[in-house]
Parts: C-alpha cells; structure tokens; sequence
C-alpha cells in the first residue's frame, strides 16, 4: 500500500510502498476514503526536531480488527483520529477514537466535520455562551473556524465577527453567517464582542482580547501560544479560558461522545455546512500542506487515497 512520510524536518513529502499494516489489540484497520489535513501537522512537519508519522483525521471503511473489538466490524464506515501513519492507503486507527459514519454522509463529509466540528463545539462551550451575546472568531476561514461561526449562531449568538487575515476571505466568512468580517492588521474590531474563539495565538492574542467587552471571555484553544498581560485582563474584567480537546476525548467520553452526536445532528437539519476548499490526491499533500501554511484554505483541505 501507498503512505506519505519525510525524512528530514520540514519535508519533502514523498510516498512510499509499504506493507499493510495490522491491527492491534483495541485497533481497527480502516481503508481511507479522506484524511483531513490540519494545521498542527503541518506544523509538526515543519517544525518539529524529528520526522513523525502523519496522522490525523480519517474516514473510510473497517476492513479488519484487532482482538478484543466487538464494538465494529468489517464493512462499518468510521471516523476518527488516528495517531500513526494516516496519509495512507490503509490505517489503523484505535476503536475508542471512531465514530460511526451515519448513512447519507460521505467519507469528506466525515473528516471535515467531526474533528474540526468537536474542537470548534468545545471552545464554544469553553466560553459559556449566553442567547443574545456577541462572538468574535479569529481563523474564521479556517477548518475548525467555518465551523465555529456556524455553531455559535446554533448557540443564540445575537452578532457574529469572523477575523481573518485576508480580505478577501470575507465573503466566505459572510456567507456562513457572520455578519461582520475584520481583517488582523484592521484598527478597529467593530462592536466589543462577549466572547471571543481564538484560533491563531500568538501576537493576535492582545487584539483578540481589546475586542472584547468588559466582562468577556477569550477561549484560547491554538498551538501558536502567545502571551497575555496580566493588566489588561484586570483593567476590563476580562479571562482567558484555555480549551484543549485531548483531555476531553482522554477524560470525558461521554461528553465527547454527546458532542459528537449533536454535530451529526446538526449537520443532518442543515443547520451546520462544512465546507471542503480543495481534494488532493496523496501524492499532493506537499501542496495540500502548502494551502494550509499559506492560510489559503476556505474551510478543509482533504487528501484523497
């Protein structure tokens, strides 16, 4: 079978021909139909000392399982994130991380909206969201971000402000819902916002927080860090809420689990869209990655096998 690696720190991406792998205790091996491409791979490849395994969001058919599943079988449709080697023709991935794909969703439906959607619905319960209260969404494009715009409206969010880095994203971000879109290097953020979805980190962190009201909360979920003054929380009341979905999936999976359903849920009444900019073939993931570190992307990039 066919899977994309690197050998030295910031790439190339190149496949390879390996044996297919097999399942272990507790694992399924599924065939991938669609990998999500996401930011912190990216990054990871990029950045990281040593070459990892390119793992991340699936979606395919189970095609054999490892001792002691009893929860899937062969033929099941799944999704979930895999932690080995997932831009490739076959993965494995473990039982507990997959969800069953429901029927009249296809597999890019599946990697676009699940991972993505539990990270964006989970810094929004992050922010205790109150009906009638304003959002503020940085990464408003992005893959989790599209989704972030679309379910605080789902959450009573009277007004909606996409912050992108490129205006010419703005129209997208428009028709998702927004009914404003700023630009990071803008002045003014319009309207003070309750709360605000942060996605980016770093030196966009103080900008994110002066645009809130007195009184508002920043969810910080990114993995771009950044630092906040202690002063500028305290001069407007404000907080800072740190949202990290590992230690939801590892510690709460019943929680998990609910998030899940009501995404599907959503997804099924037409109230959550999520949207796909491009499809790459494997062996055009250095491009895929490209689009992603580029900030190019409305919505999900998604590799093909």
């Amino acid at each position: 079978m066919r899977r994309v690696r690197y050998d030295h720190p910031g790439g190339p991406l190149f496949l390879e021909e390996v044996p297919v792998p097999e399942p272990g205790p507790g694992e399924l091996l599924v065939r991938c139909e669609a990998v999500g491409v996401t930011l912190p791979v990216v990054r990871k490849v990029t950045e990281a000392a040593e070459p990892i395994a390119l793992g991340g969001e699936i979606a395919g058919e189970v095609v054999a399982v490892g001792a002691g599943v009893t929860r899937r079988a062969p033929g099941d449709r799944v999704t979930g994130l895999c932690f080995g080697h997932g831009y490739a023709d076959l993965a494995v991935l473990h039982d507990h991380m997959a969800s069953p794909v429901p029927d009249g969703a296809s597999a890019v439906d599946a990697v676009a909206l699940v991972r993505s959607g539990l990270v964006a619905l989970g810094a929004l319960e992050a922010a205790r969201p109150e009906p009638g209260e304003a959002a503020l969404v940085t990464a408003a494009a992005s893959g989790v971000g599209h989704l972030a715009v679309q379910l605080a409206r789902t959450r009573g969010a009277a007004r909606v402000t996409g912050a992108v880095s490129d205006p010419a994203k703005a129209a997208f971000v428009r028709a998702l819902g927004a009914d404003e879109v700023v630009t990071y290097g803008d002045a003014d953020w319009g309207e003070p916002a309750d709360y605000a979805l942060d996605a980016v980190g770093g030196e966009l962190l103080t900008p994110a927080l002066a645009a809130l009201a007195p009184g508002g909360r920043l969810v910080a979920y990114s993995s771009g860090g950044g630092t906040i003054q202690a002063y500028d929380l305290l001069v407007g009341a404000k907080s800072v809420i740190g949202f990290q979905m590992a230690r939801i999936a590892r510690g709460e999976p019943a929680r998990y689990e609910r998030w899940r359903e009501e995404l599907w849920r959503l997804f099924a009444d037409g109230a959550l869209k999520p949207a796909v900019h491009a499809e790459f073939a494997l062996a055009d993931a250095a491009t895929a990655h490209e689009v992603i570190e580029n900030r190019a992307n409305l919505g999900k990039v998604v590799l093909i096998p």
